[in-house]
C-alpha cells in the first residue's frame, strides 16, 4: 500500500526536474521513510542514468513488475522495459497504457512516498496521473528566471484544475559556486521563490548548481551527493520542507489520505 503520492512537475523541460525527484526520493529514505520513485516520462526516460540501472534487468512475477532496489529506494521506468536507443513515437492513449502499467503494475509494496516524475509541460500523463491515483500533492520546481517561471506558473495552473494541491516551490540552479568560493546568479537567484510568493505557494528550498551533483547525476549515485556536506543539508532541507507540507495539509483535512493497492 502507497500512503503519499507525489507528483514532481515542471512546466518546461531542462530545469532539472529528474535530479530534483531522484534526490528527493533518496533524502526522504535516508530520513527513514519507505520511499518508491516512478519514471513518468514516457518519451524522455532519465532514472536509467540517474540511478544507474544500466547493469540492471527489469524483472516480473506474472503481470506484475518488480521495482528495482537501489540507493535505498525502490524505482520503476519504462527506460529499462524498452530500447534504449529507440525513440518512443506514441500517441496519447500508448503512452497512458504505459503510465497506468507503471504506476499500478509495479510491485510497490509498503511505502509512505510514491515520487512520480512527471515529463515537462501539461500534456497527457498528468492529466493520466489525476484520473488514475489518489495524488496526495504536486511539487513544481522551476529555475530563477522569468521564461522558467512563465511556464512553472502553467505548471501550477494545471495542477489546480486537475484538483491536486501544489504542495511547494523548489528553485533549482539558483547560483553557481566557482572554485574561488564566489556566488554568482547565472540566471537571476530567487526568481522561483519570489513567484511563489505572488502565487501563495510554499517555498520548498533551492538547489545551486554544484559540479559534483552534475557528476553524481552522470554515473548514477545520488547517496554521493552528501559526501558534499553543503549539498546534503540542502537536499535534507527540501526534503524535510516536503514532509512538513504534507504532514501540514494532512492536519488542515485538505485531502483524505489516499492509499492504493497494486495487487
Amino acid at each position: 500500500m502507497v500512503k503519499q503520492v507525489i507528483a514532481v512537475g515542471a512546466g518546461k523541460g531542462g530545469v532539472g526536474k529528474s535530479t530534483i525527484s531522484v534526490n528527493l526520493a533518496v533524502a526522504l529514505a535516508r530520513m527513514g521513510a519507505k520511499v518508491g520513485l516512478l519514471d513518468g516520462d514516457i518519451y524522455g526516460p532519465s532514472l536509467p542514468t540517474l540511478l544507474g540501472l544500466d547493469e540492471l534487468s527489469a524483472t516480473a512475477h506474472g503481470n506484475i513488475l518488480m521495482p528495482f532496489e537501489v540507493h535505498g529506494i525502490k524505482a520503476m521506468t519504462i527506460g529499462k522495459l524498452v530500447d534504449p536507443e529507440k525513440a518512443l513515437v506514441w500517441r496519447g492513449p500508448m503512452a497512458h497504457g504505459a503510465f497506468k502499467q507503471l504506476a499500478t503494475q509495479t510491485d510497490w509494496g509498503a511505502l509512505d512516498y510514491l515520487i512520480i516524475d512527471l515529463p515537462p509541460g501539461t500534456g497527457d500523463v498528468p492529466l493520466t496521473l489525476a484520473q488514475l491515483l489518489p495524488v496526495t500533492g504536486a511539487v513544481v520546481v522551476c529555475t530563477p528566471q522569468r521564461v522558467a517561471q512563465d511556464d512553472a506558473r502553467r505548471a501550477v495552473r494545471m495542477f489546480e484544475g486537475l484538483g491536486i494541491d501544489v504542495l511547494g516551490v523548489i528553485e533549482n540552479m539558483s547560483f553557481f559556486v566557482g572554485d574561488d568560493g564566489k556566488e554568482y546568479d547565472l540566471f537571476g537567484r530567487g526568481g522561483a521563490e519570489m513567484m511563489a510568493q505572488q502565487m501563495g505557494l510554499p517555498f520548498l528550498g533551492s538547489m545551486p548548481i554544484h559540479m559534483a551533483l552534475r557528476k553524481n547525476s552522470d554515473a548514477g549515485t545520488p547517496l554521493a551527493n552528501w559526501d558534499v556536506p553543503a549539498m546534503g543539508r540542502q537536499l535534507d532541507t527540501m526534503a524535510q520542507a516536503l514532509a512538513g507540507q504534507i504532514s501540514v495539509a494532512s492536519l488542515r483535512s485538505q485531502f483524505v489520505q489516499p492509499t492504493i493497492s497494486v495487487r
